[in-house]
């Protein structure tokens, strides 16, 4: 460690030296940002292929969002759930309608969002579908990334995320992906929900068969069961729809929405379902401080008009097509598989070239940024506002880097 800090610059050792070392981040430190383009404390200029994970789908500081932001700012910033403020009733109503859901819970993080669909679907179990006191499952995925809250990783099947955090969680029974004679075994008297992501992102962009999801969709429908759909990474405009499930016309039960519907200013999560699910909850049984406070909420409900116009969902399918015929064409030179949908793609790099942590860094060192994820696996994000030319510099940067 002290050896790979003396090879970095000093505005990444100053970073490094009073944080917990739970990221492995790229040695650059950005200083600003605008549209899909970040600076560097240098003045470089990098093309961000990452988008903070899909929380960034309208770009860096978008303007309708940063107008927003701003003119809460100036208003009313945290009032908590004691009290309603003027931003509450049309977020909510709004962020509803998009979902074509009852209700929504707003809270603040992903993982929040996560545990409040855990909470609810026990309790649902329990008052609603008679299952006995104690005795809730959900059925899970291996390969499943939802979070990292000990209730999560509890059920998570990487170790990096998982070791040695118990004792673990109970209540969760672990199928494989995609696989749904597995899912329907799973499923008895006891489960209250499937908690499923439509397309795996963590885990390398993968995207179940499809015929799976409207497996899914339907056997918890014959079985009384809830679906829930992790669409925190997926939805938003990500894969050319609002919602991933859209693509393969399902309807869940329960949204699990973040990162992207806080617009990359605030942290912002909800939890969507009709009224005889999440009607479920009464006064004091969940909460949060900062859940749906009004500088959230003004943020979130510019989002949410922003995708009710479907410009986004369109950019996604039409610049996602140009994206993955690029990189389709460099299977065998360098790719060995690509998968994905919209702007969203895991790209498995040979081995024997190089690991995804070295081709994020040579991608860095020629302007690109990216993530690597299980090895020689490598995620591309962009904004949903990159520009087709963008696109064609981030894949020639990627040719190149391939090639050696």
């Amino acid at each position: 460690m002290i050896e790979d800090m003396l090879r970095t610059p000093a505005a990444v050792q100053d970073a490094e030296r009073h944080t917990a070392h739970n990221y492995h981040p790229l040695p650059v430190v950005i200083a600003s940002a605008e549209g899909a383009w970040v600076t560097d404390v240098d003045g470089r200029r990098y093309l961000d292929c990452l988008a903070g994970y899909s929380a960034l789908n309208f770009g860096h500081r978008h303007p309708a969002l940063i107008a927003a932001a701003h003119a809460q700012l100036d208003k009313l910033t945290l009032t908590s759930r004691a009290f309603i403020h003027d931003q509450f009733a049309d977020f909510c109503r709004e962020l509803a309608a998009l979902c074509g859901k009852d209700l929504v819970l707003p809270m603040n993080t992903g993982a929040e969002a996560v545990e409040t669909g855990i909470k609810v679907a026990r309790k649902w179990g329990y008052q609603v579908k008679g299952v006995p006191a104690g005795q809730a499952t959900i059925v899970v995925a291996e390969g499943n990334f939802h979070g990292r809250t000990t209730t999560i990783v509890s059920f998570s099947t990487d170790e990096d995320a998982r070791a040695d955090f118990g004792p673990y969680t109970p209540g969760f029974k672990i199928v494989p992906y995609g696989d749904l004679t597995a899912l329907t075994e799973a499923v008895d008297e006891t489960t209250v929900a499937v908690l499923l992501e439509p397309i795996q992102g963590e885990q390398g962009v993968v995207v179940p068969p499809t015929d799976y999801l409207p497996g899914v969709r339907q056997l918890c429908t014959e079985r009384n069961v809830l679906f829930i759909a992790d669409e925190i990474q997926s939805g938003l405009g990500r894969t050319g729809a609002t919602f991933a499930c859209e693509q393969e016309g399902v309807v869940p039960d329960m949204y699990l929405l973040g990162k992207a519907l806080g617009g990359g200013i605030v942290p912002v999560s909800a939890v969507a379902a009709d009224a005889e699910v999440l009607g479920v909850l009464q006064p004091g049984q969940h909460g949060s401080t900062f859940g749906g406070n009004p500088l959230a909420c003004a943020v979130a409900t510019e989002v949410v008009r922003l995708l009710a116009t479907g410009e986004f969902q369109r950019r996604s399918t039409e610049l996602g097509e140009r994206l993955h015929a690029g990189l389709r064409a460099l299977i065998g030179k360098g790719l060995v598989a690509v998968r994905g949908r919209g702007l969203w793609a895991g790209l498995d790099i040979d081995p024997a070239l190089m690991s995804g942590r070295e081709a994020c860094e040579r991608l860095m060192e020629r302007g690109v940024l990216a993530k690597d994820t299980h090895g020689s696996t490598i995620r591309l994000a962009p904004p949903l506002t990159i520009t087709a030319e963008e696109i064609d510099h981030a894949l020639a940067q990627l040719a190149a880097v391939l090639a050696g």
